[in-house]
């Protein structure tokens, strides 16, 4: 039960302090499949809450909790929804990791070096469409190192670089230059 309750400490404590703390990060997402080379998209993310700031695949998106803003640089179009829920988690990996929480089972255990936290959570239903949804956290200011998701055959892999809290809040929007093409969709 102690392990339970640890596990339970280190997961809400990560999440709590996205909740709380700005993070700010650059990244390398690898998605990798048993028959192909595994492909690289480099990006930089900002968040705090459920609102972020991302640049990834000459795009940027950001999220303000109720509109999201899609930038296309190659197209100048920006684009504005309100996503579902089920969006936001597939475009944020920690808000995933929120709502797998309870229909997963949780594992925790140290790294071999004692300074991160690999915590585990294998769906009790495998019909949710993951395998198993794995998160390196730093223990000694609970910042996200690495998320791993395995899918089938398929493992997306998010590598965080130099992770750390800021102080100064971002305007999570996008604002358009004039000649920008606005789509908006809310």
């Amino acid at each position: 039960m102690k392990l339970l309750a640890t596990i339970l400490t280190v997961l809400s404590s990560f999440l709590s302090n996205l909740e709380t703390k700005t993070m700010q990060s650059d990244f390398t997402v690898t998605v990798s499949e048993e028959v192909n080379a595994p492909m690289n998209y480099p990006g930089t993310v900002t968040m705090h809450g459920r609102n972020f700031l991302l640049t990834m695949f000459g795009t940027q998106a950001a999220y303000n909790g109720k509109t999201l803003y899609m930038y296309a640089g190659d197209t100048d179009e920006l684009t504005l929804s309100n996503p579902t829920e089920q969006e936001l988690r597939q475009a944020n990996p920690f808000l995933y990791a929120q709502a797998l929480v309870g229909v997963c089972n949780t594992t925790e255990r140290a790294s071999n070096d004692g300074k991160q936290t690999i915590i585990t959570l294998t769906p009790k239903d495998q019909s949710i469409g993951i395998n198993r949804f794995t998160l390196r956290v730093r223990n000694s200011d609970l910042l996200p190192l690495q998320v791993d998701i395995k899918e089938g055959k398929k493992t997306t892999t998010l590598k965080l670089k130099n992770p750390h809290y800021i102080t100064t809040q971002p305007v999570y929007e996008i604002k358009p230059e004039a000649s920008t093409y606005i789509n908006d969709m809310r």
